[in-house]
């Protein structure tokens, strides 16, 4: 049998109420929420980003990093053996013990440009992946007053708990809670 939930939508008036309604749901355990504010609020961000893991984002941006400086270095090799090209004086020759007569300093240069160019794309692929962009229909809790002068938290929680839940949003001073 599938779990439900429900959503609860509180709006408030004022940052501080919402603050408050934050604090007591992240007290009693309601970590399933969704804020709308229609400007940025530190005080909301620092109560949303308390025991947060760490954002999985970086990883993308280390492989496509590394995977940049591993294909530019292969591709600027590749090269200078092709074709003979002269890098710091020096011809690249194969060897059976690899590679020598090597000069890598002028080929750092590609590779820390390949590095930050592939860094970059598995960045924004990572944020879009893990984000789950885009999204073509709004959010359950979405009310367009969240756009213009009113702060919103959606909760989203078991059916059981919502008038728990409806408590706490109207006890902290939301002007409307609705499901």
């Amino acid at each position: 049998m599938a779990a439900t939930t429900e959503t609860l939508v509180g709006v408030f008036a004022h940052v501080d109420t919402t603050v408050r309604a934050l604090e007591e749901l992240w007290a009693k355990g309601y970590h399933d929420v969704t804020v709308y504010t229609p400007v940025p609020v530190h005080e909301i961000e620092e109560v949303l980003e308390r025991d947060r893991p760490l954002s999985r984002v970086r990883l993308f941006t280390l492989l496509g990093g590394l995977t940049g400086i591993v294909s530019a270095f292969l591709l600027t090799i590749w090269t200078s053996l092709v074709w003979g090209l002269v890098t710091g004086g020096k011809y690249l020759q194969l060897a059976p013990e690899g590679i020598v007569g090597a000069s890598l300093p002028p080929f750092f240069i590609i590779a820390f440009e390949l590095m930050v160019l592939f860094g970059g794309i598995a960045t924004v692929i990572g944020m879009v992946v893990l984000g789950r962009l885009p999204r073509f229909r709004p959010s359950r809790g979405f009310d367009p007053r969240f756009t213009n002068d009113r702060f919103g938290i959606a909760v989203h929680c078991a059916p059981e708990r919502s008038t728990s839940v409806r408590e706490i949003l109207r006890e902290a001073g939301a002007e409307d809670v609705r499901a």
